[in-house]
């Protein structure tokens, strides 16, 4: 069972009930161990953030960008960012790309769906797109200090593991052409 004491550490965690103001206690819900509020029955579930990436493959070679700001700053990454509450995944991947790389695309098709622990922030469910490149002028933006093409099979070292399994499938899936 949870212990009431760390249930304020967790990051997203609540230590008092969202409707009522009751100090929140360990509840056991359906076999797991939740943060619940003993007055009124509030339950808070700490579920995964949807993020959204693109795959952009030009010529054989992946877009990529620098990460500006912490987690993870200086390292490469696919063109991703968390969904908004009032946006659908396919409408977040071409905001995305356009915030840091300036350029608008169309998708082509779904690479996966990956499950990533790799961030400090949040649990994060990925969703990652094949996007086509149809207009725009490169310039990064947003939490990005670079925009860079990289061999698909030679690119940086990336942020998150997330990307580089979605990279990796995307490789596979095309047979290395993304064609």
């Amino acid at each position: 069972m949870m212990n009431p004491a760390n249930m304020a550490e967790a990051p997203g965690q609540f230590r008092y009930c969202p409707r009522c103001a009751t100090p929140l206690v360990a509840t056991d819900e359906n076999g797991h161990a939740r943060p619940g509020c003993p007055s009124c029955g509030f339950i808070h579930y700490r579920n995964p953030t949807p993020a959204v990436g693109a795959v952009v493959l030009t010529d054989g070679n992946v877009l990529l960008v620098r990460r500006k700001y912490e987690p993870r700053a200086g390292l490469w990454s696919m063109p991703a960012g968390f969904m908004e509450y009032d946006e659908s995944p396919e409408t977040c991947v071409l905001r995305e790309l356009g915030e840091e790389t300036g350029l608008t695309g169309a998708i082509k098709g779904l690479v996966g769906v990956y499950p990533a622990g790799d961030d400090p922030r949040t649990r994060v469910v990925l969703i990652v797109y094949h996007v086509l490149i149809t207009g725009g002028t490169e310039i990064p933006g947003d939490d990005a200090e670079e925009v860079g093409y990289f061999p698909i099979d030679n690119y940086p070292q990336l942020a998150w593991s997330s990307h580089e399994r979605a990279l990796k499938d995307f490789l596979s899936q095309t047979a290395g052409g993304g064609k």
